[in-house]
């Protein structure tokens, strides 16, 4: 199914990166407006995927599709030699309510076992930064088990694989930077953990 749909569900450049991905040595994570896809739960992604179907622009088919594709590039990290993952998420994905309190809840659980796994290392980027976040956009970073570097990003329709050395040098100091600026690793499970209970709250009333 997934062969038959890949080109029909996914961005225009995003099965190139996917390939990739699965080789990745290294993997550093930048999303804007959710939480980034290797790193959400299934029900997190079926809650996202259904707004599409309930606006008519896919078919459900195509939605349990993307979901179906997302859990099989996540099951492929989860290799007896994973990659080492490093995510800064901004503090606005963790608070904004894809399908509501119950399965917020459940991603930022999810979240918090994450971070306890040893190839793992999650931060949070604080809405504080302001007009100091170094990004205006999704951005994923690639390392190859050759060492080669390799870029990720998107607009609204179209995924873009980047090899210019020049820009994905920027793109690593960019990201350095914000990992810098971003809450420590104690400090950002502190804030998911606080995040989750407020959402704990709405989902008991």
């Amino acid at each position: 199914m997934l062969d038959q749909l890949e080109h029909s569900v996914l961005k225009e450049g995003f099965p190139e990166y996917a390939a990739k991905e699965a080789d990745a040595v290294a993997i550093k994570l930048f999303h804007l407006g959710l939480i980034s896809g290797l790193l959400q739960t299934e029900a997190y992604a079926a809650a996202y995927e259904s707004a599409p179907v309930r606006r008519g622009t896919v078919t459900q088919q195509q939605a349990d599709a993307r979901v179906a594709y997302l859990l099989d590039r996540q099951a492929k990290l989860r290799r007896s030699q994973p990659p080492f993952v490093q995510a800064v998420i901004d503090e606005s994905n963790l608070r904004r309510p894809i399908g509501g309190p119950a399965v917020m809840v459940g991603q930022l659980r999810h979240l918090e076992l994450l971070a306890e796994q040893p190839n793992v290392t999650l931060q949070v980027a604080p809405v504080s930064l302001g007009e100091d976040r170094p990004f205006a956009h999704t951005v994923t970073l690639l390392t190859m088990p050759n060492g080669k570097l390799l870029g990720y990003t998107e607009s609204h329709k179209t995924g873009y694989l980047e090899r210019d050395a020049q820009i994905l040098s920027e793109w690593a100091r960019d990201y350095d930077r914000l990992q810098v600026e971003a809450l420590s690793r104690s400090g950002s499970l502190e804030l998911i953990r606080a995040v989750r209970k407020e959402f704990e709250s709405h989902a008991a009333r």
